[in-house]
């Protein structure tokens, strides 16, 4: 199933003194009477009941969105990121038990997801660190924070601002699986999320996940359907005005009307208020986190660290 809105211009905020704030946008290269040229709504006014929330910042896939100040990775520089994995809520089992205080604590056994993103970022000389404590999300030193399915209200409020600011500096913000769980009560992570939240989810079980987007660099060595098996997450709000990357497919996915009905997208970008957003609901299962087989898990690992290094300003970012 493509999606409905695979892609679109940003959304561009201008506040004048003394004055509201202001956003206009449409998807890009649609005509809003003929849809997107394959006989489906094109922009997102076209698939909502309700309006979009704007969330007051430049967002969607014009690069015009991002700023170049300080926060993205340049050459020469030592690539770094902070993995933040707080959950506030139930934990997923690819967490495994609450890590220590402090940055760096030691693993557990059972913190697979971590193990192994720390594992994969190495294998590109990537230096991870890694933390739960609140007094250590600090992000000036990085030029991307992956929130790992961490979940609820994950931040506090200096938390909360040190991320706008990180973000609006030209940072990278990689959210997987259950971090679409998290901060509910926030509207600019909202936005940060291509503006979704999770809603429901079936069981976790085999599907079919349809790459709808192969110019990106998380897509481009894709096959046209793979295997995988997860948790296929509904969201609501539909994402609205970003690339997306990848959907599961109608028959897997299970989806309901208060997600996102026809299409079910599962990883997209968008920039956002200066920053790069690079997002996925894939993850749920622990094997896809350790060398245990499952179908699709190589394409996981690649789709995740290329999309990874997109954010960080490696790589060219969200290429629709």
């Amino acid at each position: 199933m493509r999606s409905l809105l695979r892609s679109g211009v940003a959304l561009v905020a201008a506040a004048a003194l003394g004055a509201g704030i202001v956003l206009a946008g449409t998807a890009a290269g649609a005509d809003k009477d003929k849809g997107n040229g394959n006989g489906k709504p094109a922009t997102a006014s076209q698939i909502y009941l309700d309006e979009i929330k704007d969330y007051g910042v430049c967002r969607g896939i014009d690069p015009s969105c991002y700023h170049e100040w300080g926060n993205g990775w340049t050459e020469g520089e030592p690539k770094r990121i902070l993995i933040w994995s707080r959950t506030a809520g139930p934990r997923h089992a690819h967490l495994g038990s609450p890590l220590a205080p402090g940055l760096n604590p030691p693993l557990n056994a059972d913190n697979v997801a971590q193990a192994g993103l720390i594992a994969w970022a190495a294998e590109r000389g990537i230096a991870a660190d890694y933390t739960e404590d609140l007094s250590q999300f600090r992000l000036n030193n990085y030029q991307a924070v992956v929130f790992l399915s961490s979940n609820r209200d994950t931040l506090d409020d200096t938390a909360q601002t040190a991320l706008m600011q990180y973000i609006r500096g030209g940072g990278g913000f990689v959210g997987i699986h259950n971090a679409f769980g998290a901060e509910y009560s926030w509207e600019y992570y909202e936005g940060l999320l291509g503006g979704a939240n999770f809603y429901n989810h079936g069981p976790n079980r085999d599907g079919t996940v349809e790459t709808i987007n192969n110019r990106d660099v998380s897509t481009s060595f894709l096959p046209k359907t793979w295997a995988f098996k997860d948790e296929w997450y509904n969201l609501t709000p539909y994402p609205s005005f970003v690339n997306v990357l990848l959907e599961v497919d109608k028959a897997t996915s299970e989806a309901t009307p208060a997600g996102h009905g026809e299409s079910h997208p599962v990883s997209w970008c968008q920039y956002y208020d200066g920053g790069r957003s690079w997002l996925t609901t894939l993850g749920h299962d622990v094997a896809a986190w350790t060398d245990a087989p499952l179908a699709g898990d190589d394409f996981f690992k690649q789709h995740v660290m290329e999309g990874l290094e997109s954010a960080m300003g490696i790589k060219p970012f969200c290429t629709a």
